[in-house]
């Protein structure tokens, strides 16, 4: 899987915000539309409504009209994107631990 740095910074940029990790979990289950999420925050409608783009561009949610509503759904796609970076990321720490721990016990050897 290749994915542009640009993807990668909107992908964890929007879920450094707690109001936005709370929406796509909210989301999960597919059932509110804007408005409803919007009645779980301290905020207005249009500042939900800015996250939920926030999430949709970096494709961490889907909105699918139903009839008059627009129901947001998370993308589980895009969290296996998020999952699987983190991922490589904890793989390649690992191994520098790892080989910084076979650098120590050969210096204790010695």
């Amino acid at each position: 899987m290749k994915i542009a740095s640009q993807d990668f910074d909107d992908l964890f940029g929007a879920l450094a915000d707690a109001t936005r990790r709370d929406i796509v979990r909210r989301a999960i289950d597919g059932r509110e539309g804007i408005s409803e999420l919007a009645d779980h925050y301290p905020m207005s409608f249009a500042a939900v409504q800015k996250h939920v783009a926030i999430l949709e561009r970096a494709g961490l949610v889907v909105k699918e009209r139903h009839g008059r509503r627009k129901i947001v759904r998370t993308n589980v796609e895009g969290l296996r994107i998020a999952r699987s970076l983190l991922d490589r990321y904890e793989d390649q720490w690992r191994g520098r631990v790892g080989r910084m721990a076979d650098l120590v016990a050969t210096d204790q050897e010695d």
